[in-house]
């Protein structure tokens, strides 16, 4: 199977907003400051989602643990 970088980015896109989410969620309970979970939740969109973008590129490099059919 190869899987092509728009599949990639929309993969990327659709577990990031989740796991950002979550993570904001965490951040408003335990602080109960909104101007700091959308600090947080921002940084953490951001970033998260570039470098799991540039791993899910990579695994797709690499052969190990794949058949071809």
């Amino acid at each position: 199977m190869i899987e092509n970088r728009k599949r990639s980015m929309l993969k990327t896109i659709t577990w990031r907003v989740i796991a950002s989410i979550i993570t904001m969620a965490l951040v408003f309970i335990f602080t109960g400051e909104l101007k700091l979970t959308a600090t947080v939740g921002a940084f953490d969109l951001i970033f998260k989602m570039l470098f799991y973008y540039i791993h899910e590129r990579t695994w797709v490099k690499i052969l190990w643990g794949t058949e071809k059919i």
